[in-house]
């Protein structure tokens, strides 16, 4: 690590709200003593609204190195953190998420605390949450691997033509467990439980909870439920080779591969977890029930020795 204090600015610049956001951030992190650092791509799109920075910005992966990281402050909603998570992978950097969308489920903050987020970034006021992450790899028919990544939210397998189906086998820990035709595969971790995981009838994990999910999307099965194994279980998903077609892997809507017929996926705990800045301790319920707008009215709470609090409605 050297002297100076980097810190990656990451935001979707197709709004003019997030780049306006941006160059508030920027200048902040500046005026606090810190440089901001922009992924290349970052900087072709952003880089005319930060020039006027006296120390300007540094490149990623040109400038600075991602293990030169200290933290990396996100503008945006769940799919700009990911491709957050994506650019620190390999260094410590934690990712403190700024919601600029709409549910921002992985975020940290709305706008409006904007300012005294990032105030509290250069002051180091936060904590590190780390979460568990999945190693994705593909083998094909001689077990060779030919693609080899990892994933925050989830892996997903999914036909690749709308008029066929898949048909695959379902492998935990080495020992098959059944066999359906499907429109795919969720594999997700607790952290992607509340993204595709549960629009696919998934169960939502704490994150707390170390465990991996397993959700068939449309499976023609007696025998095609939601499963939740343990964190070091390993998941195989094969696509038979009767399958008409080929599939398609993607890992966080993100990075994809195609999955023809007898290629085989393997899905376990990665080594390497990602990390989250939390500015606010609080209760994964209380999370749940703001970002869902789930009804709470009429709640009376446990019975204390002193007033009793009231749900916010």
């Amino acid at each position: 690590m050297t002297g100076t204090r980097n810190i990656l600015v990451v935001a979707h610049a197709l709004r003019d709200e997030t780049v306006s956001a941006a160059r508030r951030v920027a200048e902040a992190l500046h005026d606090g003593g810190a440089r901001p650092v922009l992924a290349a791509p970052d900087r072709l799109e952003l880089g005319d609204a930060l020039a006027h920075l006296p120390g300007g910005i540094a490149t990623l992966g040109v400038d600075v190195s991602v293990e030169e990281l200290e933290l990396a402050i996100v503008l945006g909603g769940d799919g700009t953190i990911l491709r957050a998570a994506e650019l620190v992978r390999g260094g410590t950097a934690p990712v403190l998420g700024i919601n600029m969308g709409h549910v921002g489920f992985l975020a940290e903050i709305e706008r409006d605390d904007m300012d005294d987020a990032v105030r509290r970034a250069i002051l180091g006021d936060y904590a590190v949450e780390q979460r568990m992450a999945l190693s994705v790899r593909v083998e094909d028919t001689e077990h060779r691997t030919i693609f080899d990544t990892w994933a925050l939210n989830e892996a997903t397998v999914e036909k690749a033509s709308r008029e066929r189906m898949l048909e695959v086998v379902v492998e935990i820990d080495g020992r098959p467990l059944s066999t359906f035709g499907c429109d795919g595969m969720v594999v997700s971790t607790p952290t992607g439980s509340t993204a595709y995981n549960f629009s696919a009838g998934g169960p939502v994990i704490w994150p707390t909870v170390e465990a991996i999910a397993v959700v068939p999307l449309s499976a023609h099965a007696l025998f095609a439920k939601p499963l939740v194994v343990g964190p070091e279980a390993s998941v195989a998903i094969e696509v038979l080779e009767r399958t008409a077609g080929v599939g398609i892997l993607w890992c966080d809507g993100r990075r994809w591969h195609d999955l023809p017929p007898g290629a085989r996926v393997i899905v376990r705990r990665a080594d390497e977890p990602v990390r989250l800045a939390r500015l606010h301790p609080a209760a994964f319920t209380d999370r749940l029930v703001r970002k869902f707008r789930l009804p709470v009215e009429g709640w009376r709470g446990p019975a204390t020795d002193g007033p009793r609090e009231r749900a916010a409605t």
